[in-house]
């Protein structure tokens, strides 16, 4: 079982992101962004809906980290979806037996971007069985992941189904990603989804004062 958690791409490690940019440009501004971003050590595959992107979770935010700092930096007014998975029991690339375990790796490490935004966030620790003597409790992985948020300084407030987020663009996708491999330590298989606003008419008074908080 240990050679499969370390391996991030048979634990299942990746992500699916959709950008939608309000802009007859967008062609042009995702395809410059999908270019701009950093992905070495991961494997991208991109459809009519989303790009896959699998690999381990640092080389993951940093892809995140580059292809919406690109898009914030054109000055236009987009969404982001993101899609994190992790320890999938049986997906077409990975087919873990049960229990295989979880996989605890090094917080991931993100960067200040000088971009405001401004996000809805879920988490779903999916455990059937726990580990050891940590009996299985969603709750109780869900708020710690949330804790982690207060700490970044991106929590926002707790709203209907999700958990809303602001702050550097850098940060809150950091906040994110350490929150879900956090959870990861003690949970097989956890997902995340993130929805970001970038550049919003709505953002304007926010982000001056946000980005430098």
């Amino acid at each position: 079982m240990e050679s499969i958690t370390q391996d991030p791409l048979a634990f299942g490690v990746g992500a699916r992101v959709t950008l939608s940019v309000m802009s007859d440009r967008y062609v042009k501004v995702i395809l410059a962004a999908v270019d701009a971003a950093d992905s070495s050590g991961l494997v991208l595959e991109t459809g009519d809906v989303s790009t896959y992107a699998g690999g381990d979770e640092q080389a993951l935010l940093r892809w995140l980290t580059d292809l919406t700092a690109h898009v914030a930096e054109t000055g236009l007014h987009a969404s982001v979806s993101v899609l994190l998975s992790r320890g999938c029991p049986g997906e077409a690339v990975c087919d873990l037996p049960g229990g295989a375990g979880p996989r605890r790796v090094d917080a991931p490490r993100g960067r200040h971007t000088g971009s405001f935004a401004s996000a809805e966030w879920a988490l779903y620790p999916l455990e059937d069985s726990g580990v050891g003597e940590r009996t299985p409790d969603h709750m109780r992985e869900i708020y710690a992941a949330i804790e982690t948020a207060k700490v970044s300084g991106t929590f926002v407030a707790s709203e209907h189904f999700v958990t809303k987020l602001s702050g550097d663009l850098g940060r809150i996708l950091e906040t994110v990603s350490v929150a879900w491999a956090g959870v990861g330590a003690h949970v097989q298989h956890v997902t995340s989804h993130l929805t970001i606003s970038l550049n919003s008419p709505s953002h304007a008074p926010a982000a001056t004062a946000g980005v430098h908080a």
